[in-house]
């Protein structure tokens, strides 16, 4: 064999070797034939090790501290299907609503799904039949835990209507809602109007379980109830008394939270949300709150949200291995270890021979001796008493009339300018078509494109010219603030003076800092921006959307005008927009 053969085969050899070093490298990092999977919720990949089977579980937020622990402790024992394969779970956590929907349409595809209620299971296996004839899972739904929903108030108001001694219905809330003298009546006039909040039905497990509570004890009952009865007029009526008197909504209950911790008592005096996070509250975040926050079971019964565990084996994505190793896991949750560990986490054990202990307890807001044999469990809405119920929400909550600003400067061109435009168009659809709804647009200046008008009088031409909207020039981003609130303020001027009750609200989306200098950012707050945020004043909801903006500045303003700032960039946009028109 000559020299050059003796070459050539020598660099084969060599570059064999190579190849045959980064396959093995391969397989060991990805633990011997270890594969990826993506997350049904996050979109983040998941190392799925070689002999093992992935359980994703989308989770109601309520439950989330709990399902971590739980998780946690299951994977490091390393328990296996009847085949030999480890079992690995994943959990997300998700709100019920939008969970529903996003199964529904095919962007979320986990092998467990654990909403707040069996209501929602319901409507989502209604909206399954109707494709496949089927449900989405082949087996009922097992509860895993209790997550009472109730009222949260601040303790001195709270004990000013008796808690924990005397019972508080939501007839006391109507009332005390709709009376002129407000706290005055209890002898507490520094107190002022009553102001309520709670989460949006449409979208919150907690809005929809409160608002069905609310139906119930209104009409005076705690069995089967009809779309009829709610419908009913004295039902309406009230219902309308509380929205009138309810100053702000939202996607997730914690949020309402964190509002009356950073606001204070002068801003929410209460809020429909579930017991765990009102101990939670008071655990974790007992230093910042004003006073301590007291849990309220609704006196004519609630509903004691069970949180079903479905294994969607009817969907063609769960294998059979699967859904053995997502019962496999259903049963270790049920366990009495896993349940006690529920009352760390704020939740209620299934089981009732196992006794609550701290943190559920008195001094951490709630009353360990109620059960559901002395506060009536409430029956879980079907789909039709949830559509019911959530219709007359939408017929009986107060309007909003809402600005949207939009940064058009040069640094939006691209990407980003397309996707703001196309998540503001489908923000739009999601508005009550009596809403009021304006455009103003910013870059050297600010330029108003729409004034507010009825939404469903203006929605497809405004949608229109929002689609035509091009990047270009500086940033007036505190010029645009101040022309905003002026414009709002002037138009809740105008409602009051006619005896208009709505909310304001300001949706700001910017990607950067201001570049133009008219108004100084200490002049924006000095002179334009309230100094603390009122309950039904004008909220400003700014959008950080991208690094380069001004986050801090953003959330400042958010602050001072009791909105709350959200971040985006092109992928998480529309879900943005989703919780905002939530908020109104």
């Amino acid at each position: 064999m000559n020299r050059t053969r003796v070459i050539f085969f020598g660099i084969l050899a060599v570059t064999a070797c190579v190849i045959l070093s980064v396959v093995v490298f391969q397989l060991i990092d990805r633990g011997l034939g270890g594969e990826t999977a993506v997350s049904p919720q996050t979109n983040q990949e998941i190392e799925v090790p070689a002999g093992s089977v992935l359980v994703t579980l989308a989770s109601s937020n309520t439950k989330e501290s709990w399902l971590n622990q739980v998780v946690e402790k299951f994977n490091a024992e390393q328990v296996e299907t009847t085949g030999g394969s480890t079992i690995v779970v994943n959990v997300s956590h998700v709100t019920s609503g939008g969970s529903m929907n996003a199964i529904l349409d095919g962007s979320s595809q986990p092998v467990a799904w654990s909403p707040g209620d069996q209501s929602w299971v319901d409507q989502a296996n209604d909206a399954w039949r109707q494709r496949t004839n089927k449900p989405l899972a082949s087996q009922s739904c097992a509860p895993t835990i209790y997550a009472p929903l109730g009222f949260a108030m601040w303790q001195p108001m709270a004990e000013t209507l008796g808690w924990p001694e005397t019972p508080i219905g939501w007839d006391t809330i109507v009332e005390l809602a709709a009376d002129p003298e407000g706290w005055a009546s209890y002898g507490r006039p520094e107190w002022g109007q009553f102001r309520f909040g709670h989460t949006h039905p449409a979208y919150a497990n907690s809005g929809l379980l409160s608002m069905t509570s609310f139906v119930y004890g209104i009409a005076g009952k705690t069995d089967t109830l009809t779309p009829a009865e709610i419908y009913a007029p004295a039902v309406e009526e009230a219902m309308r008394q509380l929205e009138e008197n309810t100053s702000k909504y939202g996607r997730q209950a914690p949020a309402l939270l964190e509002a009356m911790a950073q606001q204070g008592p002068s801003y929410l005096h209460a809020a429909a949300v579930p017991e765990a996070e009102v101990v939670r509250f008071n655990v974790e975040r007992g230093d910042e709150l004003t006073f301590p926050l007291a849990f309220i079971f609704p006196a004519g019964g609630t509903i004691w949200a069970d949180h079903p565990y479905c294994i969607l084996d009817n969907a063609d994505w769960v294998t059979d291995e699967q859904a053995e190793a997502a019962q496999i896991f259903l049963d270790y949750l049920l366990a009495r270890e896993q349940q006690d560990l529920a009352i760390d986490n704020y939740l209620r054990p299934l089981n009732s021979s196992i006794s609550l202990h701290a943190p559920m307890n008195l001094e951490n807001g709630t009353d360990p001796s109620v059960t559901p044999n002395t506060v009536a469990p409430l029956p879980s809405p079907n789909a039709d008493i949830s559509a019911a119920v959530i219709d007359l929400f939408n017929i009986t909550k107060r309007k909003a009339t809402i600005l949207i600003v939009l940064d058009v400067s040069g640094s939006m061109e691209g990407e980003r300018i397309r996707t703001a435009r196309d998540a503001t168009v489908e923000f739009l659809s999601r508005l009550d078509a009596n809403d009021e709804v304006g455009l103003l647009i910013f870059n050297d200046d600010v330029l108003e494109l729409a004034p507010p008008a009825r939404v469903g009088d203006v929605v497809e031409g405004l949608s229109q010219r929002i689609a035509g909207l091009a990047a270009d020039g500086n940033t007036a981003l505190y010029q645009a603030v101040c022309d905003a609130v002026a414009q709002a303020t002037e138009m809740q001027a105008e409602d009051t003076a006619v005896n208009e009750t709505r909310l304001y609200g300001i949706v700001l989306l910017s990607d950067g800092e201001d570049t133009v200098g008219n108004i100084t950012e200490n002049q924006m707050f000095a002179t334009c921006l309230p100094a603390n945020a009122e309950a039904d004043g004008v909220k400003i909801f700014p959008i950080a959307f991208g690094e380069a903006a001004d986050q801090d500045v953003l959330n400042r303003i958010a602050n001072v005008t009791g909105g709350r700032l959200f971040t985006a960039d092109p992928t998480s946009i529309g879900n943005v927009y989703l919780s905002i028109s939530a908020e109104q």
